[in-house]
């Protein structure tokens, strides 16, 4: 790995006697990990044969990276695979959030932090994900749709049109754009990319992130600030300027001596770095701020009124019997298309939807055509998709790896209509079987594009 010297210089200055340590490990292949969607796959007790992420508690190493392209549980959600270092996030949640909450998940693409926070939030809690790039933020609705958890939105915004939202959001997690020095074994292009014109960029476009969101934040609401780099301008510092200028405090995290995880690199800041050498992990710093709480607020989310934004048009029943606990969700109708929001939160759900470019939220359910309703994928890979609503076909590991290439199939002995089709028991998706083929209802840019089908069957979990 050939590192720039000026690199090399400033992070030796971090780092001290252990810089060789450090270098040593850059050489390494990187760690791999997963986390367990343990409401879609809650056998995790037969994963034990790996290792498991000591800070996150679905998280595990594998001993090596399989082809997840071809192990269709990967595709049904099951697990996500994410670097180890970021799940520390769970840490800091779990120890300062007790209720439910609005959460902003402010650079969340491509998904492994709002996969997280997802199953980490309750039931009557909402969890926003925003991606300014706009392909990037259908990656992020394709992997939260996978994940499953109705109560969650994905929206295409820039931060300071989410900042007009005033005292929206008891938590946001600012994943910030950075120099990316922590990638540096993972992607060669963040070295070519690398100068010290860049940190400094980095950092003052960090901050501007930081006031555009700042006062969409409760006061006494929490923020949540990592970057994948080593440098103290985009860390400490940064932090130390969301302190001075806004007034906040950061506050600790409880961690165990046996994770080696490195304090921060400036007394009087609170924050966690993960280096190389030390931790398990990909380089990672992470710090918890907490927004003064003195002052008294009022929130420009969650209010609307009882009709605004919904339609009048009242989606059959039996269709309404496609969510397991239909009663528990308000269904509104957005051209020919049907959308199950949850009842407790719908109504904040509503005001986003009408503040924010949304591109997804609750649980797409299909659409009609014609007289035809067509359920969607969105809906086989819901947690709250009631299955006894379908006819449900097995595929063996094959076929289901052609249902994903969106092949045609062939359903033998199975009635015409909408067939729900599941590999080892999870669903994975739709096919409209019309008796001498199955139409493949699998979505087009969702779909498997490699050729190089491995011979054996591909098996993480």
């Amino acid at each position: 790995m050939n590192l720039p010297q000026t690199f090399i210089e400033r992070t030796k200055c971090l780092i001290g006697y252990d810089w060789e340590n450090f270098a040593e490990a850059l050489r390494q292949d990187v760690p791999v990990s997963i986390r367990i969607n343990n409401k879609k796959y809650p056998n995790g007790a037969s994963i034990k044969q790996y290792a498991p992420i000591p800070w996150c508690k679905e998280g595990y190493y594998l001993d090596s990276r399989p082809q997840f392209t071809y192990d269709p549980l990967f595709h049904a959600g099951c697990y996500y695979v994410q670097e180890a270092s970021s799940m520390f996030i769970e840490q800091a949640f779990t120890q300062y959030v007790d209720s439910d909450v609005c959460v902003l998940d402010l650079c969340a693409a491509p998904g492994g932090k709002s996969t997280l926070l997802a199953s980490l939030i309750s039931s009557d809690s909402l969890l926003v994900s925003n991606e300014i790039i706009r392909s990037r933020s259908n990656i992020l609705a394709e992997n939260m749709t996978k994940w499953g958890y109705a109560n969650t939105m994905v929206s295409n915004n820039d931060p300071v049109q989410i900042g007009k939202l005033k005292n929206a959001f008891d938590v946001i997690l600012v994943d910030a754009p950075c120099s990316g020095e922590g990638m540096f074994r993972k992607d060669a292009g963040a070295i070519s990319e690398w100068s010290v014109d860049n940190v400094k960029l980095c950092q003052q476009r960090q901050r501007r992130i930081i006031a555009d969101i700042w006062d969409s934040l409760k006061p006494g609401g929490f923020m949540m600030y990592s970057t994948c780099t080593y440098n103290e301008e985009e860390n400490e510092q940064n932090v130390q300027w969301i302190c001075n200028e806004f007034g906040a405090e950061t506050l600790p995290v409880k961690i165990q001596a046996e994770w080696v995880i490195t304090s921060s690199l400036i007394n009087g800041v609170d924050a966690y770095r993960f280096f190389p050498h030390k931790t398990k992990g990909e380089g990672f710093f992470f710090a918890l701020l907490r927004k003064n709480a003195e002052e008294r607020y009022k929130s420009d989310a969650g209010r609307t009124s009882k009709n605004k934004g919904r339609k009048s048009n009242v989606l059959p029943d039996m269709y309404k019997d496609y969510i397991k606990d239909k009663s528990s969700f308000m269904f509104i109708e957005e051209n020919n298309s049907w959308i199950a929001l949850p009842q407790a939160i719908a109504d904040k759900m509503i005001n986003f939807r009408q503040s924010l470019h949304v591109i997804s939220s609750g649980v797409s359910m299909g659409e009609f055509k014609g007289k035809d309703f067509i359920p969607s994928q969105s809906l086989a890979m819901s947690l709250e998709l009631n299955r006894s609503a379908f006819t449900q076909y097995e595929l063996d590991w094959g076929t289901a790896i052609n249902y994903l290439r969106k092949e045609p199939l062939m359903l033998p002995d199975t009635p015409k209509g909408y067939i729900l089709l599941t590999y080892e028991n999870i669903p994975i998706g739709f096919v409209k079987n019309i008796g001498n083929r199955a139409n493949n209802l699998y979505p087009q840019e969702w779909r498997i594009r490699s050729a190089n089908i491995p011979d054996n069957e591909v098996k993480v979990l």
